[in-house]
């Protein structure tokens, strides 16, 4: 990877994703290499608007589409994503999208279980007063 590496100004296309560049996702994906740092934060700068412009089709509130961005970007961080990408295996922006896809539901199934577990929670407490309200 060279050090002239350009990060366009632009939002990407409107949403799209910008052109994979390998030699910086691979890079991105090796933290022993010298360059770890440079291509981590140029990937993260070069596909952070694509990731909220497809969110904020699926998320309707700004605040929570721009979380929900950074959220993934550090899990993708955290449980290392660009290790395991290969330009052999697909497009980077299919694996992107895949992964983005899988954080949505697993977002939302959370969602929903906290849902249930308060709902239940709250039921629970009401039936007990109930029961304690007829003695």
């Amino acid at each position: 990877m060279s050090n002239n590496t350009q990060i366009s100004s632009t939002p990407f296309g409107g949403g799209r994703f910008s052109t994979t560049h390998w030699s910086v996702v691979l890079a991105a994906g090796r933290s022993s290499l010298p360059q770890y740092d440079l291509a981590l934060s140029t990937s993260c700068q070069r596909y952070w608007f694509s990731l909220y412009a497809y969110l904020s089709q699926h998320v309707y509130d700004a605040h929570q589409t721009a979380d929900y961005t950074q959220v993934f970007f550090a899990q993708m961080l955290e449980k290392h994503y660009l290790r395991k990408v290969e330009p052999k295996s697909g497009k980077f922006r299919s694996f992107l999208s895949a992964a983005l896809r899988d954080f949505l539901t697993d977002e939302h199934e959370t969602r929903q279980r906290r849902s249930r577990s308060t709902h239940c929670l709250f039921n629970g407490e009401a039936n007990r007063k109930s029961i304690d309200n007829t003695n």
